[in-house]
């Protein structure tokens, strides 16, 4: 089990980021993913009805809080790196993102926080640390997937997004999960910040 989990967590993504080429990225992640599921069937003891439970208990004031500290973060970065990204789909394309926006939280955050929640936590409970060590586990598990991306930036923010999306599946269940990385992604791509979360960006330092 402890290898799977290592194969999974960490050696598929390092392959992914140091030897796909980058039109291929969005593919492995596809596989990856679809991999990933796989396994959360093949988990004895899951139940698929979990992931529909808990819309009622959804944490709207974490959704809303997610929202405002991503645009926040996401303003800052780009005025000090790239301020010409700012707000640029919206600018010249704002059609497309209506696109991203209907399409990014089932394609990416979907099966995403399938992997790196219900997956994590219920096929390899029984090999994580408990309390807040899971918890950062989970969200740099979360990040070095997103090691393929090849920014520092994208490694902070995945690890505090990750920390949050996993503390919310935990109390409130897989849809508060699911909602808050898809408003936190959509924000960013809103926001300009495809710049670096945009795989077909990737430049490999090396």
């Amino acid at each position: 089990m402890r290898f799977e989990f290592a194969a999974l967590y960490i050696g598929a993504p390092l392959v992914i980021a140091l030897f796909l080429p980058g039109d291929a990225l969005f593919t492995a992640l596809a596989v990856f993913s679809l991999a990933g599921m796989g396994l959360l069937w093949l988990t004895g003891g899951f139940r698929w009805r979990i992931l529909v439970r808990g819309w009622r208990r959804m944490p709207w004031r974490e959704v809303a809080g997610i929202a405002l500290a991503t645009a926040l973060a996401s303003w800052v970065i780009l005025t000090l790196t790239r301020p010409e990204a700012l707000f640029v789909i919206i600018r010249n394309r704002p059609e497309f993102l209506l696109v991203i926006w209907a399409f990014y939280p089932i394609l990416s955050a979907l099966p995403q926080e399938l992997i790196f929640r219900p997956l994590f936590f219920h096929r390899y409970g029984a090999i994580l640390p408990q309390g807040r060590a899971a918890l950062a586990l989970n969200a740099a598990v979360f990040s070095f997937a997103h090691l393929m991306f090849w920014s520092w930036i994208v490694v902070i923010m995945t690890f505090i997004g990750g920390w949050f999306f996993a503390r919310a599946y935990l109390r409130h269940g897989f849809p508060a999960a699911f909602v808050l990385h898809a408003v936190a992604g959509n924000i960013l791509f809103a926001m300009g910040m495809g710049l670096y979360f945009y795989t077909g960006n990737v430049v490999r330092p090396f």
